[in-house]
């Protein structure tokens, strides 16, 4: 079906994986195609309740976008592809119902970076290593990099990190709160698992809603205490607060996939 993805599911988990080890996963313009569709599929489908994204091989999630594709393109044709870039995959990934676990094993450079930021949640294997170091290359990062990096870790370090152009290990991304957790490689799907288990457990509206009240704190334009307050009163209307308070009240665990 993909020509740069595996898709594998597994107990409502769905494990996307970028497939192009010779490359370290860089994303060309079909990758970013291709996650499109299959992160879109994977919210359409009522069995995947979280979806997790990770890199092939050991060596890198995603090393960055192929320079080899824009390398000669013009000022109006490096726009158009930012814009589309950020349209199709970063900011679609960041706004999916779903949530998406990026399982960060290996480098993590800038579209890489910029792909695990646009996540919902990031767990690191202990050998990765961050950066958005694009300014060495004459250029900034266009896929969102300036502005989710200070939202997650503030403007400052943010800054130094995109100046430099330097790269941080997973310990440090840990400490700035880039990362959720850092695990062994070996242990970093299982993880990732973990976590997207304890998800599951919960109402996929409400958590549908949360991701929109959320994102909603850091859109221009949107009043984040409005949305949540419009968010919360939907809820009411599902039957699956029906089910979650009902089952409150019966002292049982709700069954929400029923």
């Amino acid at each position: 079906m993909f020509n740069n993805l595996l898709v594998e599911d597994k107990n409502h988990i769905r494990i996307i994986t970028i497939n192009r080890p010779a490359q370290l996963n860089a994303l060309n313009k079909e990758t970013i195609s291709e996650l499109h569709e299959a992160l879109k599929a994977g919210d359409e489908d009522k069995n995947v309740g979280v979806i997790i994204l990770t890199g092939s091989g050991e060596k890198s999630f995603v090393a960055g976008a192929d320079i080899k594709e824009f390398a000669d393109f013009a000022i109006s044709q490096a726009g158009e592809l930012a814009m589309n870039g950020q349209k199709t995959l970063f900011s679609f990934l960041e706004n999916l119902g779903t949530p998406v676990i990026a399982a960060v094993n290996g480098f993590a450079l800038g579209g890489g970076l910029e792909l695990a930021m646009a996540a919902h949640l990031r767990v690191a294997s202990s050998n990765a290593r961050m950066g958005l170091p694009e300014v060495s290359l004459g250029v900034i990062p266009g896929y969102g990099g300036t502005q989710r990096l200070p939202q997650l870790i503030g403007k400052g370090k943010a800054n130094e990190l995109i100046f430099t152009a330097g790269m941080i290990k997973a310990d440090e991304a840990l400490q700035w709160g880039l990362v959720n957790y850092v695990v062994e490689q070996s242990e970093l799907l299982a993880k990732c698992e973990e976590i997207a288990t304890k998800i599951l457990a919960n109402s996929p509206m409400a958590i549908r809603s949360a991701i929109a009240a959320v994102n909603g704190g850091f859109d221009e334009g949107v009043n984040g205490f409005e949305k949540e307050i419009e968010e919360f009163g939907k809820c009411f209307g599902t039957s699956e607060f029906k089910e979650g308070t009902t089952a409150f009240l019966e002292k049982r665990k709700p069954n929400f996939r029923a």
